[in-house]
């Protein structure tokens, strides 16, 4: 598979010789002309590298390198700089940047430099993979102790070993983006892009360019030919939401697609041939469109070989629901750090009373507002919670007495262990706590890891 590089950077002079040179030299090539479209071309394509200038308008490159760490803490970026001070290439360094090049850059040296970060890149995603399969209880927390979830837990596991389309049924907020991840990352593709886009409400001529492209003419406002997100997801994964809302006019396009990996782009008569395991998600009832004609049943069938149905948290029981909200607040401290790092037991409590109709979703809401309201205290208090929460006095199904502040804590150091990919300094630094201290829990839990992983 081809290497890819993004280019970040409001000088065209500057991106277009690059994208020429790498893209000669067999390189996936991505542009941005700004902070802001840089971020959001990252999280379309997730290139194996980045190069980013360190003073553009509006976004710098130093903010710009900040909101990409804080989107995926792996992530490449190579700092090109006008500056020839050291301090500025250290500064950029320290940031986390992987290496930095004052322009005019040695297009050698710097396609030299962007694939030894390439190949390292890959090398430490490889590494945290097999972490990840050695901390299996680790994964099999995040997934849940229900007996709903846990079978959930057992069929993605099965899923992930295979090539064949997914779809993810259930509610809206049930988590069916998060498992189509879960099944990307814990799949031989998980090094390659994982893309997404939502079916609903966008026009079939719209969402056909967008999932197979067009060619420069195609329609009116084509000036230039685009890449599709199936060409993007080459060798990895592409998840489709809201299936059930996909334009009928689309739909013999996309059973084309699974059963044959050629398309054609809009305005094209060239074949394309991809390698793309697809992932759908619905929360409508496929057989119910079938029998009424706005879904394909050859579409259906082929989509639905290996269905999984995603309960509602009300149906996980209060278990997953404690659980769920130690795991999202110790998400939402790692992106925004001045804020409750936890959740006491009684505000646990109220939120395993609750219906939650809104699923995991509401849940979320519902923290990141408690966290607000909360201010710098260090965990979230029941006052902090929605009165209407607080109030509705809801029983619980299940006991949580022997849901401890210990088994909260472990939950938590593990789960901010593995998002640090292994690293026990960063998720040190996380948690607020000293090295001595993480190792010493690490180890009264019989927590091994591998010794690279372990000493960075």
């Amino acid at each position: 598979m081809a290497r890819s590089i993004l280019f970040i950077d409001d000088d065209e002079s500057v991106t277009a010789p690059l994208a020429v040179y790498f893209t000669r030299h067999g390189w996936t090539v991505f542009r941005a002309n700004n902070g802001r479209a840089g971020v959001a071309a990252y999280e379309e394509h997730r290139p194996h590298v980045v190069t980013l200038d360190w003073v553009m308008p509006g976004l710098s490159g130093p903010d710009v390198l900040a909101l990409l760490l804080d989107r995926d803490p792996e992530v490449t970026v190579i700092m090109l700089t006008a500056h020839r001070d050291l301090e500025t290439g250290v500064s950029a360094m320290r940031m986390g940047a992987d290496n930095f090049f004052v322009k005019p850059v040695n297009l050698e040296e710097l396609e030299a430099a962007a694939t030894r970060a390439a190949d390292k890149q890959a090398l430490r995603r490889q590494a945290v993979f097999v972490m990840r399969k050695r901390l299996g209880d680790v994964s099999q927390d995040s997934i849940g102790e229900s007996p709903l979830m846990r079978e959930v837990g057992a069929q993605l596991a099965m899923l992930a070993g295979t090539t064949s389309p997914v779809l993810l049924t259930g509610d809206t907020g049930t988590g069916k983006g998060w498992a189509a991840n879960l099944v990307h990352g814990a799949s031989a593709r998980a090094l390659r892009p994982f893309v997404s886009i939502n079916c609903a409400g966008l026009n079939a001529t719209f969402l056909d360019t967008e999932l197979f492209g067009h060619e420069k003419g195609a329609f009116t406002d084509a000036k230039e030919a685009k890449e599709g997100l199936f060409e993007a997801a080459d060798g990895g994964t592409i998840f489709l939401d809201e299936i059930g809302d996909l334009a009928q006019e689309l739909q013999p396009k996309l059973l084309s697609v699974l059963e044959t990996n050629r398309f054609r782009r809009l305005g094209s008569t060239r074949e394309i041939k991809v390698d793309v395991r697809l992932i759908a998600a619905t929360n409508k009832d496929l057989r119910a469109a079938v029998k009424a004609g706005t879904f394909r049943e050859d579409l259906f069938y082929r989509l639905s070989v290996l269905p999984v149905h995603l309960p509602t948290l009300r149906e996980r029981g209060a278990r997953d629901i404690a659980d769920l909200a130690v795991r999202i607040t110790g998400e939402l401290h790692r992106y925004w750090p001045n804020g409750p790092a936890r959740v006491s037991l009684d505000a646990i409590d109220i939120l395993a009373r609750h219906a939650w109709p809104g699923n995991i979703r509401e849940l979320r809401n519902v923290l990141e507002r408690a966290r607000l309201v909360a201010g710098t205290v260090p965990e979230i208090r029941p006052e902090h919670l929605p009165r209407e929460l607080r109030e509705s006095g809801g029983k619980v199904d299940e006991p949580l007495t022997d849901f401890s502040l210990a088994e909260v804590t472990r939950r938590h150091v593990l789960r901010v262990l593995e998002q640090c990919g292994g690293n026990r300094r960063q998720a040190a630094q996380g948690l607020g706590i000293t090295r001595s201290t993480l190792y010493r829990w690490l180890h009264e839990w019989g927590v091994e890891q591998p010794e690279d992983l372990a000493a960075s």
